[in-house]
């Protein structure tokens, strides 16, 4: 190389520097270094010159070794990476990397070591920052838990971010709600739902996790929440208004050695949740533009999940509530059964449960559950419950019902848009449904994938129900049978759902002998021991158990007869039904309970063929029923006045409080109901 250049080159390294140059003898004192040398500009050529890296402070054990290796080796040294602290600055901590060769003369005496120093600090904060905020999204947010999720941002900040990290939530927030748009100009409630020290030894909190303080107005957190403007204070002095505002904060923080402070406030979608508050403690510098960046990115991404857990509690609260109103808090009185209930609504599923007054004092009991959480599942449990309600109104048989019922799941299920059809849920449900008759002791039921019923006996005995079940509601073809079992009075049904018996009806069977086995008190009494033997811990789905203890009509209370299918049958039914009334002290209806009783008589004579059956049922209404074998409803006619029939039905209806048809084996009742003077 011509001289010119060689020296164009030596001068350019020492007066016009990319990279920090340092020049060294074989005792590794400096010779020379240029301006861009980390450190250089704190001292003067003549400080430097003669010293070592180690005697101003630069060089750790491992550089000093590295360096003579080169000296005794001729290998040279290729970025060595290491931190370490500049003196005499406020730099503090930097992160360097050293390159280093030997130099020699021509004659090869070896004249020392040059090594050249990079300051790749800001690009080592940055590259720690990036790998902070990816293990971020893994690591914060994997619940809809707001405490969780609020200790999961101090886990990962501290000693990520800070010593230090303390996370405050709205008290309103734990239960879903959200402060009114604007500034927070009144008192706050904080709850403290996130702490993590990286030393905990060395730092105690005057507030624990759960305990909650007051912020007041004109508080500098208070003014962070109000601007919803992160806060960088760097050198927090024991008079700073941040501390001084809570006496026993500031103590601790004093004791902790706290020295510099970030408030970030946490805010997503507009609605502001709380304030996270970073703090560094001696040993460590204070926080910088850059602290405050990657302190804001992280509170972000923890704002955003805590919102969505917010209004996860929000949707769940009401759907709690929603749950609690479709269901019926109070079970109807009745001749036929006595009931008692149980119901833990505790994950806002689809659980319900109902006991229906039928007509010929007949009571319906039902249980149901529909798959899924949420407002979608409450609501899909209340339709389904108030179509289960108008069924039974139409005293549909058991199976019917289940598979009507079952159509109407399968439109729900299906009511989406194509473009929601990816989305759509797998809406499925289980019901059991069970009608009791107190006139013969029956119990007739179906069931669609729900755990079978248990019946106790009056002896003590307790078994499960032999019921076939079939297709749970919304899937598979409906196909349901009917079972009936002759239920003794004074036997208690037990209906409920999986939720509480977690696990297989014949796995809990023992636990139901050991109440139901021997019942004693009231039922609800009896309901709530089953209760707590079934579940000794609390649920994590909706339960529920429905009892009802069986009543049988007496002869108090029912009368029956089966006539002949003839003309004059219509005056013996107003016969016997006249002279019944008479012993039940109710004469004031005996015309027209006759005349309802002679116009079904003669209806059925007409259109049918065999025996009738006449049954009168004494209970809050009286009931008059006429069965026949046709299958054939009968329609209510308006006659005209030069109608020569017609008439009948529409004196029945007039004369009645309520009437109606339902189906039975050999083929219908039509029954009417009024109410005794």
């Amino acid at each position: 190389m011509h001289p010119d250049y060689a020296a164009a080159l030596l001068r350019a390294l020492f007066t016009q520097p990319p990279v920090g140059l340092y020049v060294l003898d074989p005792d590794l004192r400096i010779v020379r270094f240029n301006a861009a040398a980390p450190g250089a500009q704190r001292f003067s050529e003549s400080e430097a010159v003669g010293h070592t890296l180690r005697d101003l402070g630069f060089v750790v054990d491992e550089v000093d070794r590295m360096l003579r290796e080169v000296l005794a080796t001729g290998e040279p040294l290729s970025e060595f990476r290491y931190e370490g602290l500049m003196p005499r600055g406020p730099d503090g901590v930097r992160v360097l990397t050293v390159s280093a060769f030997r130099l020699q003369s021509a004659d090869g005496r070896t004249l020392g070591v040059a090594g050249t120093v990079v300051d790749i600090t800001e690009q080592h904060r940055a590259q720690r920052r990036l790998e902070l905020l990816y293990r971020a999204g893994g690591q914060i947010g994997t619940t809809l838990d707001v405490f969780r999720t609020a200790q999961e941002l101090a886990d990962i900040a501290a000693p990520g971010v800070a010593d230090v990290v303390a996370v405050d939530v709205l008290d309103s927030v734990l239960h879903g709600e959200a402060p009114a748009p604007g500034p927070l100009l009144n008192p706050v409630t904080l709850r403290r739902a996130g702490f993590r020290a990286a030393a905990p030894e060395a730092v105690r909190t005057s507030y624990e996790v759960g305990d909650v303080r007051v912020m007041r107005y004109g508080s500098p957190y208070a003014q962070s929440l109000t601007d919803l403007r992160p806060r960088l204070i760097r050198r927090l002095g024991a008079d700073e208004r941040w501390p001084t505002g809570d006496p026993a904060a500031a103590e601790i923080l004093r004791d902790a050695g706290a020295h510099s402070l970030i408030a970030v406030p946490l805010a997503a979608r507009g609605v502001v949740l709380g304030l996270a508050a970073f703090f560094r403690t001696k040993g460590s510098p204070p926080f910088e533009e850059a602290d405050l960046s990657a302190a804001a990115d992280l509170v972000a991404r923890a704002a955003v999940c805590i919102d969505n857990a917010r209004r996860y509690e929000r949707e769940h609260t009401l759907a709690r509530l929603t749950q609690r109103s479709l269901v019926p808090t109070r079970l109807p009185t009745h001749t036929a059964v006595e009931t008692a209930y149980t119901y833990l609504p505790v994950a806002s599923s689809g659980a319900w449960y109902d006991v229906i007054p039928l007509s010929g004092a007949r009571v319906a009991l039902v249980a149901g559950d529909v798959s899924g959480r949420g407002m979608g599942t409450v609501t899909t449990m209340g339709r389904l419950r108030t179509a289960v309600t108008a069924f039974a109104a139409m005293d549909l048989p058991p199976d019917e019902l289940l598979e009507r019922l079952h159509s109407l799941t399968e439109e729900l299920s299906h009511g989406y848009t194509p473009a929601q059809a990816d989305q759509r849920p797998a809406l499925t449900a289980t019901c059991l449904y069970t009608v009791y008759d107190p006139a013969d002791g029956s119990c007739v039921l179906s069931r669609a994938g729900h755990p079978p019923p248990v019946l106790g006996l009056p002896d003590g005995t307790v078994r499960i129900i032999d019921c076939p079940t079939g297709p749970v509601l919304g899937r598979g073809v409906s196909s349901y049978t009917t079972t009936r079992v002759d239920v003794p009075e004074g036997s208690i049904l037990a209906l409920h759902n999986a939720g509480l018996i977690q696990g297989t009806t014949e796995s809990r069977l023992p636990l139901y002998r050991k109440v139901l086995g021997r019942p004693t008190g009231p039922l609800q009494d009896t309901c709530d021991a089953l209760a707590a033997v079934l579940l000794p811990e609390p649920p994590d789905e909706d339960a529920l158990l429905l009892l009802a203890r069986t009543r049988s009509l007496g002869p108090q209370k029912l009368a029956s007869w089966t006539l002949a299918n003839a003309p004059e049958s219509a005056a013996e039914a107003r016969r016997l039904v006249s002279g019944r009334l008479a012993e039940w002290g109710l004469t004031d209806l005996d015309f027209t309970t006759g005349l309802i009783a002679s116009e079904l008589v003669t209806n059925a004579v007409r259109y049918s063929e065999g025996p009738i059956g006449l049954r009168l049922i004494r209970d809050a209404v009286l009931t008059c029923e006429v069965a026949d074998s046709s299958n054939a409803s009968p329609h209510l006619r308006h006659a005209e006045d030069d109608d020569e029939g017609g008439r009948g039905l529409y004196l029945v209806a007039q004369f009645s409080q309520a009437w109606g048809t339902r189906r039975t084996g050999r083929g219908k009742t039509i029954w009417t109901e009024q109410t005794p003077l």
